[in-house]
C-alpha cells in the first residue's frame, strides 16, 4: 500500500478524497492555486505545494509542475479527483514516466474513452446500442447543418473532449444549429482545449441514468447499481439519486452487464461510470464513459456500503476487488443535491464573495456533507461554482426527500447567492415526487425561468407561528437584561399581528408547560423550542413533528427561510398593525438604453457594432464566467450607440457593456 498520495485537485473532493487516505492510514499532499492559498483540503492535507497562479491553466492544469511537487514531497501515487487533469492521457503517461501510480484507470481507457467520438465507434463494436448520429468530425456550420438535416431535428451538437455539461447544445432548425456550431466549438476549446464537434440524434422525454463500475488489474469487473442523474440545468446535474425511480430489475441487470462490457473492452481497472441516456420505453442507448470518480458518487456509497474512493487506491496499488457481484446489494435510498454560488432568481447567475456565515446542516447516518468551504472561505471566479454536496439517505425514496428538505432548511449560507431554494423547489415538486423525470424537466416546468412563487409552501402558517414564538422569546430576553421583567405564566396570553410578505396574520401566543401554543383562526400551533437568541438555525418541534428554519434579523423584523421560501416578517400589536400602510413597491430601474453585464466574467465576444440594427432574440455579445459561456441577446428591436468596453475585458456584475440609441 502507498505511503503517501499527492491529490491533483481542489475543493470539496480534495477534501473527501483526505478524508479516506486518513482511514487507510496514508500521508496527503495537496496542491493549490495562488486563489486557494487559505483552502480548507490545503490545511486538511498533511502536506501542500503551491503549483501556480490562479487560472486553472496556470496552476491546475500544469502537469509539469505537478509532476514537481511529487518529486519534492516523495509521493508514490497520484489521486486526480475529477475535472482537471483526472482524464488527461498525457498526464497518466507522464506519471507512468516518473515511476508514479496514477490512481485511475490505463491509459488505454482513458484515451479510448475520453474521445466522445472514439468512444461511440467502440461501443459500437463492442455490441453496446447507441444514439443515431454522425461520428466523424464537424468542420464547419454548414456541413453542420447539413447533418442535422440528415439526423432530423432536434440534435445534440456536442465537444469530443467535453465532459461536465459543457460543449453541448441542443439544435431544433438550422439557424440554431449555425450559431450553436460556433458556440459550442468555442466552448469546447475554452473548457478543453480541443474544438472537435460532432452530432447526435437529441432522444425526446430522455432520462440521463448511469452505471457505477468496479473492475481490477486481474479481469475482475462488477457494477455497483445505478444512478438517475436526470434533473440537469444547461446538461449540468442538478439532483442524483441512486437507485432510479424508473428501472425495473431486468433493465438494471441487462445496463449493468453492458456496462461491464465495455468497461472490459477497454481493459478498465479503477472505479468507472458508464453512462445511458434512457427513453420513456426502457430503450438504453451509450451515452459516454466517465473513467474516473463521478461527483456524485456519494449516493452510491451510502446505497452499497462501499468506499469507491478506497477500492480506488486498493486497485491501483494492485490489490484484487474485495466484492464479488453477487456481494452488491442495494439497500435505502439516497439523494445527492449540489450547492451552488448562484442566484437562481436571476437566471442563475454565479456569484463570488466571501461565506460571511457558513453553517452545513450536522451529519449522522442519514445525512452527510462533502464541501471545500468553511465560514470565511471565498468563492472565486476562476473556478465551477458548487459550494458542497448535500447527501441524505431514506429506507425509502419519500423518505430521504423530507430528510433532504430537512438539511436544505439547516443549510445556513450568507454572503453569497445560492440555489437552494431552488432544490427545495425541485425536491418538493408533485412531478419530482412522482419520479416522472426527464433531462427537460427543469426548462419543461420553469420555462420563463425560476421565481420565487414556484417555491411551494406546505403550510403557510408554520413559519408564521415560529416567528411568533422567537418574538416572544425575545421579548423576554430583552426585558429582563432591561429589568423590566415580567412573568410568563402558564396560559398568559399575547395578541399579535404577524405581517408576512406583507400578509397581516392575527395570532395569540400561549405560554404552556414546555412550549407555546400559537391560535391562528381555528387552528393551534403547539410548538416546542430551546432555541437561544443569536443561533441562526430555529430547531423546534411543531405539533410533534420536528421543523427546521433559518432567521436573520431584519432591520425591526426578521427575515425567514424556510422549505426554500424567503419570509420577511415584522411583528406589531394590533393597534400598531392597523396603522401600517401599504408598502410601495420601488420601481425597477430602465434598462432599455443600456446593456449591463449580468455576472463577474470575462467578455469573450463583441456580436454587434456601432450603428448596427438589431433584431429581439440575436445576440449583443457573450461573457465567460465559471467556465461557462453566456450568450447576452437582444430582447427588443434595437440599434447599437456606443460599445464601452472591449473584449478580453474583465466586467463586473452589472457593468455597462453598450448603449442603445
Amino acid at each position: 500500500m502507498f505511503n503517501k498520495i499527492l491529490i491533483a485537485n481542489r475543493g470539496e473532493i480534495a477534501c473527501r478524497i483526505i478524508r479516506t487516505a486518513k482511514k487507510m492510514g496514508i500521508a496527503t499532499v495537496a496542491v493549490y492555486s495562488s486563489a486557494d492559498a487559505r483552502a480548507l483540503h490545503v490545511r486538511e492535507a498533511d502536506e501542500s505545494v503551491h503549483v501556480g497562479g490562479n487560472a486553472s491553466a496556470d496552476s491546475y492544469l500544469r502537469i509539469d509542475r505537478i509532476l514537481q511537487a511529487i518529486a519534492d514531497t516523495g509521493a508514490e501515487a497520484v489521486h486526480p479527483g475529477y475535472g482537471f487533469l483526472s482524464e488527461n492521457a498525457e498526464f497518466a503517461k507522464a506519471l507512468d514516466k516518473a515511476g508514479v501510480t496514477f490512481i485511475g484507470p490505463g491509459i488505454k481507457a482513458i484515451t479510448s474513452m475520453g474521445d466522445k467520438i472514439a468512444s461511440k465507434r467502440l461501443a459500437d463494436k463492442a455490441g453496446v446500442p447507441t444514439i443515431p448520429g454522425y461520428t466523424d468530425v464537424i468542420a464547419n456550420p454548414d456541413q453542420a447543418v447539413e447533418i442535422a438535416n440528415d439526423i432530423g431535428y432536434p440534435v445534440m451538437l456536442k465537444a469530443s473532449a467535453g465532459g461536465g455539461g459543457k460543449g453541448m447544445r441542443i439544435v431544433w432548425n438550422d439557424d440554431e444549429c449555425r450559431e450553436g456550431f460556433e458556440s459550442t466549438r468555442a466552448e469546447a476549446q475554452a473548457s478543453f482545449g480541443d474544438d472537435r464537434i460532432f452530432a447526435e440524434k437529441a432522444i425526446e422525454e430522455p432520462r440521463h441514468i448511469e452505471i457505477q463500475v468496479l473492475a481490477d488489474k486481474y479481469g475482475h469487473t462488477i457494477y455497483l447499481g445505478e444512478r438517475e442523474c436526470s434533473i440537469q440545468r444547461r446538461h449540468q446535474k442538478v439532483i442524483e439519486e441512486a437507485p432510479s425511480p424508473f428501472l425495473d430489475a431486468s433493465t438494471r441487470a441487462a445496463m449493468g452487464e453492458q456496462a461491464v462490457a465495455l468497461a472490459q473492452a477497454v481493459d478498465y481497472a479503477s472505479a468507472g461510470t458508464v453512462e445511458f441516456i434512457v427513453d420513456a420505453s426502457h430503450n438504453f442507448y451509450f451515452l459516454e464513459m466517465n473513467t474516473r470518480l463521478q461527483v456524485e458518487h456519494p449516493v452510491t456509497e451510502m446505497i452499497t456500503g462501499e468506499d469507491l474512493v478506497e477500492h480506488m487506491i486498493r486497485i491501483a496499488a494492485g490489490e484484487k476487488l474485495s466484492i464479488q457481484q453477487k456481494d452488491v446489494k442495494l439497500q435505502g435510498w439516497a439523494l445527492e443535491a449540489r450547492v451552488y454560488a448562484e442566484d437562481p432568481f436571476r437566471n442563475f447567475l454565479p456569484s463570488i464573495g466571501r461565506l460571511v456565515h457558513y453553517q452545513p446542516p450536522e451529519e449522522n447516518d442519514h445525512v452527510r456533507v462533502d464541501s471545500g468551504f468553511e465560514e470565511g472561505s471565498e468563492i472565486s471566479m476562476y473556478y465551477d461554482p458548487m459550494i458542497a454536496k448535500l447527501i441524505t439517505y431514506g429506507e425509502n425514496r419519500e423518505q430521504a426527500i423530507e430528510r433532504m428538505g430537512d438539511a436544505l432548511d439547516a443549510y445556513y449560507i450568507r454572503g453569497v447567492n445560492h440555489n437552494i431554494s431552488f432544490l427545495n423547489a425541485l425536491i418538493a415538486h408533485p412531478r419530482f415526487k412522482e419520479g416522472r423525470l426527464t433531462t427537460n424537466f427543469i426548462a419543461e416546468e420553469y420555462p420563463d425561468g425560476f421565481q420565487p412563487s414556484h417555491v411551494p409552501q406546505d403550510d403557510p402558517i408554520l413559519p408564521v407561528a415560529i416567528a411568533a414564538v422567537v418574538h416572544r422569546i425575545r421579548l423576554a430576553r430583552d426585558e429582563q437584561i432591561s429589568g423590566q421583567t415580567r412573568r410568563f405564566e402558564p396560559m398568559q396570553r399575547d395578541d399579535w399581528v404577524v405581517i408576512a410578505n406583507r400578509v397581516h396574520y392575527p395570532v395569540k401566543v400561549v405560554a404552556v408547560a414546555h412550549g407555546f401554543e400559537v391560535h391562528h383562526e381555528d387552528s393551534i400551533y403547539r410548538i416546542t423550542t430551546d432555541w437561544k437568541m443569536g443561533n441562526a438555525i430555529v430547531e423546534a418541534e411543531v405539533n410533534n413533528v420536528p421543523v427546521a428554519l433559518q432567521l436573520d434579523r431584519a432591520n425591526a423584523g426578521y427575515r425567514l427561510y424556510h422549505r426554500g421560501t424567503q419570509i420577511d416578517v415584522m411583528i406589531l400589536s394590533p393597534h400598531a398593525a392597523s396603522l401600517t400602510t401599504h408598502m410601495i413597491e420601488r420601481e425597477p430601474p430602465d434598462l432599455s438604453k443600456v446593456l449591463l453585464s449580468p455576472m463577474p466574467g470575462l467578455l469573450v465576444r463583441l456580436s454587434v457594432a456601432p450603428g448596427d440594427e438589431v433584431k429581439a432574440g440575436e445576440e449583443l455579445a457573450a461573457v465567460e464566467a465559471m467556465k461557462m459561456e453566456n450568450s447576452l441577446r437582444a430582447s427588443d428591436n434595437l440599434v447599437i450607440a456606443k460599445i464601452l468596453v472591449a473584449e478580453g475585458d474583465s466586467l463586473d456584475v452589472d457593468q455597462p457593456i453598450m448603449e442603445f440609441a
